[in-house]
This record gives structure tokens, C-alpha cells and sequence, in this order.
């Protein structure tokens, strides 16, 4: 167990007792194998975002720079997936568990999994969709952690029911608040993030008699809320609520140990609540990010970038990077009613900290520290011990 004192009950997966604190997975390469490890090393889970990490080893970029064979792409994305979750269990040594966060929304979703699976992860966790045939991919992994995430108990009562048939529960479910959470959300829309519906004093107890309703113990399965946790207070409320665990994204994306560049990272601490701003990502799926110049940009261009998409004849349609990195992409299907722009490119400009060309995905809300950088030790022990740090 860790060394970090707390009252909180242990998160436990797979019989392993655990820091009752998930970091969240972010792309592209915000939380790769440094800040995982780095989680996964004090106990808790750490979360390796498996999209495209080829952007993070410098011989695969250069490699795939200007390459336009998707299966060259895919097989470096492999490559830099085994090497993350390779480095990041060297920095956990033992400790912890290093999850894999696979996006449903992506077109080599499968292969991720089976290479996480391949490569020794200890945990998949997936969003961006339901995750109905997780259990399918893993079948030869019977001891790999299975974690979807959901943002209300009629999902989670989907799920349930179809992983039953298949003979497998989730080891725990992330419940994510789209009012609250980063990057793809998880509403049919921009509009219903806020609906009251997905409140986590509503959902909580809700997910709980659906599990006891499908003739489940609500302690067989985890529950661990996502979105807007970002004090000890609101901890210590999920946990009364019969939550397992809390998940923290953007937190965790500004230490000193996330992945991205630290220009990245002063982008999310600077963003004022009036910077960060909702809309449909070419995924299709609502997404919030801080209004960077090239968001702001192309949120002015929108509606006519939409309008000619829907003016577009039908047909086949193709990337002209040829990555078809989505399985649905509102740029390359011209989808009237998605966003019109390559997200890959756009979120790798960001990990790099670019802040003209990038786009910065952030949860809505304030950070535990401001503007100030802390390690990933020093915000554990303040979610959780309620520890502040002495001041720099």
C-alpha cells in the first residue's frame, strides 16, 4: 500500500487495494507513461491515453511525419504503446496499476486493447462510446481490469446487462459528468452536458439500485466519479454519496510529472472560467476545451464550414492525411452536424505547447493549487489528507 495517510476506504480491483484515486486518461500523450507511473507508483491508478502516441518517441513521429500509409501509422501507435506501458510500470514499480484508456470513437480501438492487453497493462478503461464488446476483446486476458465509463445509470444498466450475458462484470465504472469533465463528453449534445440528470447526488444512488436491481451487491462494483472533483471536500462527498474512488483529470495534466510540454500546462492553469468553452468535436461527441486562438478561430468559422459540409455530395469519402483515425469524422465524412477539423493534429500541437495551432482540452472549474505546478504526490495528499503543500 502506499505511504500516503488517509481515512478513506482502499479502492480495490482484482484483489489489489489501491489509493481510492484514478487519474484520468488525456490525448494526445498529456497522460502517458511519466505522469501514469508516476500516479501508479504512489499507490493509485494511473492512465495511459493510448491515442496516438506515436507523437510522443521522436524516431516513430519522424518516421510517420509524412506518411501516408495508415497501416505503417497504426503499427507505430503499437509500438509507442508497448514502450508507454513498458516505462510506465519500471516507474511503478509493483506499486499501483497502470490502466490503458482506449476511446470506443476510434477506428483502431481494438488493436489498442489487444496491445495493452499484450503489453502488460494492468486495467483498460474506455469512453467515447459504449463499451459493449470489451469483454470480447479480452477474453484471453480473463485477469485485466475492465472499466468503462458512463455518464448515467441507464448506461450503466446497458452495460450490465450485456456484459451478464458474456459472463463478466466491470471491474469498476467511471461516472463521468459531462457539466464538469475535459475533453469528449459524454451528452448527445452541447446543450444537455448540463442537464441536472447526470449530477453526481442523482447518479450515484441511481447506479447503485441499478447493480442491487440486477441482483448484484452494489459493493461488487466500484463506482468512481469523474468531473469537477477538485478539493478534499468534494472527496470526501462522493464518498458519502457510496462512491469507491474519484477520478481527476486536468489536475493531474498540470504537475510536474504530466507528459505535456509545460507550456501545455500553463494554457490550463491560466484559463479563466470565462476561456473555457463547450462544442461538437468531428468525433461527434460534445467537447470542452480553453479558447486558445486557433479554437477561437474556428469557432467563428463553424456554422460555414458546417453549412458546406452539408452541401457536399455523397460518396466514399477520405482522409487526405489517410490516418482515419475515427471510426466517424465530421471532416472526413462530411458530417453537417460534427465539427470540421482534424482533431489529431489539433491536440498534438497542444501536448507540445503550441498554443497558436493547439487545441487544450480542460474540465470546467478550478485547480487545487492555481497557477502554482505541483508534483503528483502533493495533489494525492491534498484530494485525499486534505494536506496543503507548504508554499514555494
Amino acid at each position: 500500500m502506499s505511504t500516503i495517510q488517509h481515512a478513506f476506504k482502499p479502492l480495490v480491483l482484482r484483489g489489489k487495494q489501491l489509493l481510492p484515486i484514478v487519474q484520468g486518461g488525456m490525448g494526445v500523450g498529456v497522460s502517458a507513461h511519466r505522469l501514469a507511473g508516476a500516479v501508479a507508483a504512489l499507490g493509485g491508478v494511473g492512465t495511459i491515453a493510448s491515442v496516438d502516441l506515436r507523437r510522443m518517441h521522436p524516431d516513430l513521429e519522424e518516421a510517420t511525419a509524412r506518411c501516408r500509409d495508415k497501416a505503417a501509422i497504426e503499427a507505430a501507435n503499437l509500438t509507442a504503446l508497448d514502450r508507454e506501458i513498458a516505462a510506465a510500470r519500471e516507474l511503478a514499480k509493483g506499486m499501483g496499476v497502470v490502466a490503458v484508456n482506449v476511446m470506443r470513437a476510434v477506428s483502431q480501438y481494438a488493436e489498442l486493447v489487444r496491445q495493452a492487453c499484450r503489453s502488460g497493462a494492468d486495467a483498460i478503461v474506455m469512453g467515447a462510446g459504449l463499451p459493449l464488446d470489451l469483454p470480447d476483446l479480452t477474453a484471453d486476458h480473463p485477469d485485466i481490469a475492465l472499466i468503462p465509463i458512463l455518464s448515467d445509470a441507464r448506461g450503466v444498466s446497458v452495460v450490465l446487462k450485456r456484459w451478464m450475458k458474456k459472463n463478466r462484470l466491470p471491474d469498476a465504472i467511471v461516472l463521468e459528468h459531462p457539466g464538469w469533465a475535459g475533453g469528449h463528453l459524454g451528452a448527445p449534445n452541447v446543450a444537455g452536458t448540463a442537464d441536472q440528470r447526470f449530477d453526481f447526488e442523482k447518479v450515484v444512488p441511481e447506479c447503485l439500485e441499478a447493480i442491487r436491481g440486477l441482483g448484484l451487491a452494489s459493493e461488487q462494483i466500484p463506482l468512481i466519479p469523474a468531473g469537477g472533483i477538485d478539493t478534499h471536500d468534494k472527496v470526501r462527498r462522493m464518498m458519502a454519496l457510496g462512491s469507491s474512488a474519484v477520478q481527476v483529470g486536468t489536475a493531474f495534466a498540470v504537475t510536474a510529472e504530466g507528459d505535456a510540454a509545460d507550456e501545455f500546462k500553463q494554457v490550463l492553469m491560466g484559463a479563466r472560467a470565462e476561456d473555457i468553452v463547450e462544442f461538437t468535436s468531428c468525433a461527434g461527441l460534445p467537447a470542452r476545451a480553453v479558447a486558445t486562438p486557433w479554437l477561437s478561430n474556428y469557432l467563428k468559422r463553424e456554422e460555414k464550414l458546417q453549412s458546406a459540409a452539408a452541401r457536399e455530395d455523397g460518396g466514399e469519402r477520405q482522409c487526405t492525411l489517410k490516418w482515419d483515425c475515427l471510426l466517424q469524422c465530421g471532416l472526413r465524412d462530411k458530417l453537417a452536424k460534427f465539427g470540421q477539423f482534424c482533431i489529431d493534429n489539433q491536440l498534438a500541437h497542444a501536448v507540445k505547447g503550441d498554443i497558436a495551432k493547439g487545441l487544450f482540452f480542460r474540465g470546467k472549474g478550478t485547480l487545487p493549487f492555481g497557477t502554482e505546478m505541483r508534483s503528483v504526490r502533493e495533489l494525492v495528499e491534498y484530494l485525499l489528507a486534505d494536506r496543503r503543500p507548504l508554499a514555494v
